[in-house]
């Protein structure tokens, strides 16, 4: 029971059901419980209702779905919560990593501006770390893995080579583009289709 409630993810929506967060069960029964959201109860034709915490307690549960054991017996984990109050979409800046550097470069070499496959790119170093260059959005870049290698501890200069843009820290994004539903769970899917289309 312990895993399902801390590992699980439950998706939050603001007041305007638009996505805005990802919580654990834990954090959404305490939420719901407290009145500050309501769960959505989705059926498998698409209907879906806002139901309190009494109301959810009572459900029953559906194939495939979470639940944890009560004294008065199972409830089911919420899916996707919808809060009482909240209706802004927070920004945020994307999290610092490869994939957030491919996706600010566009999955193009900031080099030679071809478009690279997953398997042909990695992450350049422009001034190499051996010259004082650091792991930042400024000093990284979405590079051919074989331009990388002949660029090897040089600069770009050194190599032959020019940047096609200067690299830069990402701008803010509403928070609902930055959630991704990579445990494929279906209740998400119509919060996030725009957002996925997009970055399709």
């Amino acid at each position: 029971m312990n895993e399902v409630l801390t590992k699980t993810n439950v998706l939050v929506l603001n007041r305007h059901w638009q996505a805005i967060d990802v919580k654990t069960p834990l954090e959404s029964f305490g939420m719901i419980a407290a009145g500050n959201a309501t769960a959505l109860d989705i059926q498998s034709g698409g209907d879906m209702r806002p139901v309190t915490w009494e109301e959810w307690r009572k459900l029953p549960g559906r194939e495939g779905d979470s639940a944890i054991g009560t004294v008065s017996g199972p409830v089911r984990v919420p899916s996707v919560l919808v809060l009482a109050r909240y209706d802004k979409v927070p920004k945020r800046r994307p999290k610092f990593c490869a994939k957030a550097i491919w996706e600010r470069d566009g999955g193009v070499c900031q080099y030679t501006g071809r478009k690279l496959r997953p398997h042909e790119g990695n992450i350049d170093h422009v001034v190499p770390l051996s010259r004082g260059g650091g792991t930042n959005w400024e000093n990284c870049v979405l590079a051919d893995r074989r331009v990388n290698s002949r660029k090897g501890n040089k600069l770009p200069e050194e190599a032959g080579l020019k940047l096609l843009r200067r690299p830069s820290v990402p701008p803010e994004l509403p928070v609902t583009h930055l959630i991704r539903n990579t445990h494929k769970v279906r209740d998400w899917e119509p919060f996030l289709a725009h957002v996925n289309a997009a970055a399709s």
